[in-house]
């Protein structure tokens, strides 16, 4: 498969590629393991939403606030440990998660920000690394194979752990699978050890890629992209889930409506790795975000298992459309940007703070919003509010394709 694709990419190249790839299927299969039960077992605790957004809230939050501090060190030290630490502190996560069982709901803002610091410090290392390992050339094979992976992941790991769930009644099934989820990372930790070590000279300018806001339009778009982006995940990211859940009360449900959700973009992903070329990316990435919006509507009159099935048919379908192409502009912008050799780093770290600062402040406003209407209310007028934002993402997609 790799030689099919990667013709002009070296063996140092591919190897490179080939373990990231490893790294990211093993971090989605444990996240796709536990994620969305780590809600649904804070939920089933506190009965109360308030909680989950606080959780949710702090996640985010401290994943931004990782970024702006170990921002400032990324240049000194080997992104790969960074990396490394990251993983270190989900598997932190999990089990102290394991070691509070009951007790979990009560210190909902902590976990948040354990997992956070994590979150931030994993992906602040992995998307530069991204950005190192492949070229414009391999990028829309990289996201597209790294989407394979994800929706492979999301295939086995929810059913997995819905099933585990089932079978082991009370909190064995959630304790299992958060177990599970820690050996997996416990292992990408071990991989991690075979990518090549990367420094990056010079002293960190986080002002410069500031600055090529003003100067570059390309840049100020891909970054209000990101945010618009952020702004419907933060929220989209746990609600659904729950949604799904409170309608059906059934973990099994849940896996389900995930494994087929991750076949659809399995599927979905292979196309558009065969399909997507630079000059069509624009039209995928519209036509994937007016039909993802579009699905909002029918998820919000959904009540039988069936109909959640089928909305998970919709997005699975319809998310690489948007995802693969778009982050291969998103690169791309980057390393277009003025001196992107000597600031990559900086590009990178602005730009995943952008996106994060979209996914709090979402979450902060649907928390506003509990206390306004009446939970369920909101979350139907949430899920409305939020799903719009990937289309603003589109337009600004589509304003960087047509800037010369």
């Amino acid at each position: 498969m790799f030689s099919n694709h990667l013709k002009t990419a070296n063996q140092h190249e591919k190897k490179n590629l080939l373990i990231l790839l490893l790294i990211g299927g093993l971090y989605t299969l444990g996240i796709f393991l536990s994620n969305i039960f780590v809600n649904i077992f804070l939920w089933k605790q506190s009965g109360e939403i308030s909680v989950l957004t606080i959780y949710n809230v702090s996640i985010y939050l401290t994943q931004t606030i990782s970024y702006i501090i170990i921002g400032k060190y990324v240049k000194k030290i080997d992104r790969v440990i960074i990396l490394r630490v990251g993983i270190l502190i989900i598997s932190i996560f999990f089990m102290t998660v394991l070691l509070l069982g009951d007790q979990a709901s009560n210190y909902h803002f902590i976990l948040g920000v354990i997992l956070g610091a994590g979150y931030g410090l994993f992906w602040l290392a992995y998307n530069i690394l991204v950005f190192e390992v492949t070229e414009p050339n391999t990028r829309d094979f990289f996201n597209s194979m790294f989407g394979v992976l994800q929706s492979f992941s999301g295939m086995i790991g929810p059913l997995f752990s819905g099933a585990i769930i089932t079978v082991l009644t009370g909190n064995k099934g959630y304790l299992t699978i958060f177990f599970i989820s820690f050996l997996l990372f416990f292992i990408a930790v071990i991989c991690s050890s075979f990518l090549a070590r990367r420094k990056t000279e010079g002293e960190y300018h986080i002002r410069e890629a500031i600055k090529e806001r003003k100067r570059n339009k390309k840049w100020k778009y891909i970054l209000n992209a990101h945010f618009f982006q952020g702004f419907r995940e933060g929220v989209f990211l746990f609600l659904v889930g729950i949604w799904v859940f409170i309608n059906v009360q059934s973990e099994w449900v849940v896996g389900v409506y995930n494994f087929i959700y991750a076949l659809c973009s399995f599927i979905g992903y292979q196309i558009v790795a065969k399909f997507v070329k630079v000059q069509n990316r624009r039209i995928f990435i519209i036509t994937g975000s007016i039909f993802l919006y579009a699905g909002v509507f029918w998820l919000l009159v959904s009540t039988e298992p069936f109909h959640f099935y089928l909305y998970s048919v919709i997005i699975g379908s319809f998310l690489p459309l948007f995802f693969a192409p778009y982050s291969s502009i998103s690169y791309d912008v980057i390393g277009q940007a003025k001196n992107a050799k000597e600031y990559r780093v900086e590009y990178v770290i602005l730009r995943d703070i952008i996106l994060n600062s979209g996914r709090t402040i979402s979450l902060i406003v649907f928390f506003a919003g509990l206390f306004l209407f009446q939970d369920e209310l909101w979350m139907k007028y949430g899920l409305i509010l939020f799903g719009a934002g990937y289309l603003v993402t589109s337009y600004y997609i589509h304003l960087i394709t047509k800037t010369n």
